[in-house]
């Protein structure tokens, strides 16, 4: 690091074996991510009078790297593991560099994109039969049946229905699962018209 790991007790006692846990943590952060510049780390206590009220310790570390920073701890959410001070300590460190670890990831290019279900609207639907047809963005149908729509909604189906879909292979061809009706969008205000 370019600069020293700066520590501070904020209503606790200071300590070498928690300080040295800490420095410890620091290291192997820096052999994780190796560009690291700086480190701040500070250890709270509950005030005095709130001690006794099952108050958590707080312990909030940020990171310097070149273009950026990683930090944890500004509202640390109430768990047992919050309520000890090495173990608050442990668990902002795994924090901090579940932090530096997607970072990494994102500049690696190793960051899925979540692609979300393709959607389409019901072609034909035959109510009676208990199946229809899906009208897919790039023209094709699909077909599905009624068990495959999410909250027994087959019934309230309409040619023109917005639905996202999940794509599997069938028997005869592809077919829809896991059909659910979306809601169709509110129309917008008029369009000006041209003279």
């Amino acid at each position: 690091m370019e600069t020293p790991l700066q520590l501070a007790w904020i209503h606790v006692e200071p300590s070498e074996p928690l300080a040295e846990r800490v420095r410890e943590a620091v290291r192997r952060l820096e052999r994780f991510h190796g560009r690291i510049t700086g480190c701040t780390v500070a250890l709270e206590a509950p005030s005095r009078h709130h001690r006794n009220t099952g108050a958590q310790y707080r312990v909030r570390i940020e990171v310097r790297f070149p273009g950026g920073r990683a930090v944890v701890g500004r509202a640390p959410p109430r768990s047992r593991d919050r309520a000890d001070l090495y173990t608050a300590v442990n668990a902002a460190f795994r924090d901090v560099r579940r932090q530096l670890e997607d970072r990494q990831r994102r500049m690696d290019g190793r960051v899925k994109a979540h692609e979300s279900p393709p959607r389409g609207v019901v072609a034909r639907i035959f109510h009676g039969e208990g199946f229809g047809f899906l009208r897919t963005p790039d023209d094709r149908e699909i077909y599905f049946d009624a068990r495959s729509v999410l909250r027994g909604g087959f019934g309230r189906l309409e040619i023109g229905s917005p639905v996202r879909f999940v794509e599997e292979p069938g028997e005869e061809g592809p077919q829809a699962s896991t059909v659910a009706l979306l809601r169709r969008r509110a129309p917008g205000p008029a369009a000006p018209t041209q003279p």
